[in-house]
């Protein structure tokens, strides 16, 4: 009886450990591919810490060159819906837009109204405009100076004028 005894329990054994096998492969399958996928957006989060790092310093020194990347520029669509609705959601003027986008205000103009519609350099810098906040925005104006310095006629030109109108 002791030899039964023994090949009954090493084939419950063996089958034991076949049905726990068919269970525990295909979560071993999955438990990989999670962890390829943890490890790639660990990745992909590290690299966006550093470029919003990045960001912050040239943010705080007033130099930051807004720019996204060449496939998300392609990706993104702009409207004349749009463009107002991202200006408005900034709290910005289409002068500030235009002073962010390195435009004229009426080509900012003409974007919202819909009879021209932005380069691709000028849709990259929004797309990056997309991606900030108003205290952002705010910090970039001011670091760009928003007003213009005025000019003043120099006081010889103006005897110059003067002299001209007596001739």
């Amino acid at each position: 009886m002791g030899k039964v005894e023994g090949i009954i329990k090493s084939e419950i054994a063996r089958l034991a450990k076949r049905e726990v096998r068919k269970v525990s492969v295909p979560f071993g399958r999955d438990l990989r591919f999670l962890k390829s996928v943890v490890s790639q957006l660990r990745r992909t989060v590290l690299g966006l810490q550093r470029i919003t790092t990045s960001q912050q310093k040239e943010l705080e020194k007033g130099k930051m060159v807004l720019e996204a990347p060449p496939e998300e520029v392609k990706e993104s669509r702009f409207s004349p819906r749009l463009i107002r609705s991202l200006r408005k959601h900034l709290g910005i003027t289409q002068k500030e837009l235009a002073i962010l986008t390195g435009v004229t205000v009426g080509a900012a103009h003409l974007w919202e109204s819909g009879q021209f519609k932005p380069s691709m350099k000028k849709k990259a810098v929004m797309v990056a405009l997309r991606k900030l906040g108003r205290r952002e925005v705010k910090k970039l104006l001011e670091g760009k100076g928003t007003q213009k310095p005025v000019k003043k006629i120099s006081s010889r030109r103006r005897k110059r004028t003067k002299k001209a109108r007596r001739k």
